[in-house]
């Protein structure tokens, strides 16, 4: 019998907190104290610890944290060719703080040979056994990498290179099928995109304002590229390869950024990306309700974000039961799934928790998904 594809009744969406050995590393090695061959014995170690208590608490799907990155985006970006690392003079902008300010810049024409992520895939994969499925976490191409490109002063140096935006959709999106098949080739079956300006600009009228400066740009016409550029990235990907997508409104050290329900985006991302499933953000008010899921095609399911990754307060079992229930007036519960609404470190920062106390957190969706749906 074949393993089972995500999601899973039980699932997280990837990242851990870092742990401080692995924090101070990485700072030795940016003021030039440690070697990158003793920074990645250090990330090799504090992985395959991490993976281990993954498996002891029972999930059904193992990653590396993130460990490796910085940023839960720009570290992904900056594997490609044509990219490089950049600092801007200020990052995004969150409820009450700013982010750190990096960004990148074009050196030339995008593509996606020899992704540093392949080899990173390729350590987690080695501890894949009957019980888990190794998982790989990266960007969705446009409303992160080609934001990211025209960002600020950004867009003067990606049009330098790329004057035809149509020439760098498609430079994009070959560079992420590029990744895609690496992946796959190392024996990644279970990939997903984090995308979260689906769920910041598109869905938060007042983020959607203070942002977009130019008015003949609408948020149809920019969710309709968005849509069509995931779709061109996931061309041709294998049937056996479960693809999925996280959408959330930022989470940068218990912070958020945006609000909104899924109303806007619902007909759009819900009905017509070529994903298995949804992993979304429902963890407070500022998500909205479950109507928009009555959108979701029916051959794709949803993971409940219900648990928050933000705060260390357990949630109360019976109501996360109660708002299971709600959702399957619009999606049958066997298309369901549950998560924490997001990780709980998009960045190096990490959300304000204890390690304890995000252990705790995922044995309470293991403990709900067993009651709801029993054992995947």
């Amino acid at each position: 019998m074949s393993k089972q594809l995500a999601p899973f009744h039980f699932d997280i969406v990837g990242s851990f907190l870092r742990p401080e050995e692995l924090k101070e590393a990485r700072e030795a090695f940016n003021n030039g104290n440690i070697s990158r061959e003793e920074l990645t014995a250090v990330e090799d170690r504090l992985i395959t610890d991490l993976i281990q208590k993954q498996k002891a608490a029972g999930l059904p799907v193992i990653t590396d944290g993130e460990f490796r990155r910085a940023y839960w985006h720009l570290d992904f970006m900056w594997g490609f060719n044509g990219v490089k690392e950049i600092e801007l003079e200020h990052g995004y902008k969150f409820v009450g703080q700013e982010t750190a300010p990096g960004s990148l810049a074009l050196t030339g024409k995008i593509t996606g040979t020899n992704h540093p992520f392949v080899e990173h895939f390729k350590f987690v994969k080695q501890f894949e056994d009957e019980n888990t499925t190794a998982r790989q976490t990266i960007p969705a191409p446009p409303s992160q990498f080609l934001a990211e490109l025209f960002r600020e002063d950004n867009g003067i140096t990606t049009r330098s290179f790329y004057p035809d935006l149509e020439e760098l959709i498609q430079d994009i999106a070959a560079a992420y099928r590029q990744v895609i098949k690496d992946l796959y080739d190392a024996g990644c079956r279970n990939i997903q995109f984090d995308d979260c300006t689906w769920g910041g600009m598109c869905c938060d009228h007042a983020y959607w304002t203070g942002r977009q400066k130019d008015k003949s740009v609408t948020i149809e016409g920019e969710t309709a590229k968005y849509l069509r550029l995931n779709n061109l990235a996931l061309e041709g990907r294998p049937q056996d390869l479960a693809f999925t997508t996280h959408v959330c409104r930022g989470n940068y050290n218990s912070t958020w950024a945006a609000s909104g329900g899924y109303e806007p985006i619902a007909p759009i991302l819900f009905a017509k990306e070529n994903v298995d499933a949804y992993y979304l953000e429902f963890d407070d008010d500022r998500s909205g309700g479950f109507e928009p899921l009555r959108e979701v095609s029916p051959n794709k399911k949803v993971v409940l974000g219900l648990i928050t990754s933000k705060r260390p307060e357990l949630e109360d079992k019976e109501v996360i039961k109660k708002r299971i229930q709600e959702a399957t007036q619009y999606i049958p519960l066997e298309r369901l799934c549950l998560s924490p609404q997001c990780g709980f470190a998009s960045c190096e920062i990490g959300n304000q928790l204890t390690e304890e106390e995000q252990w705790a957190k995922l044995a309470l969706v293991k403990e709900i998904a067993q009651e709801v749906w029993g054992g995947d």
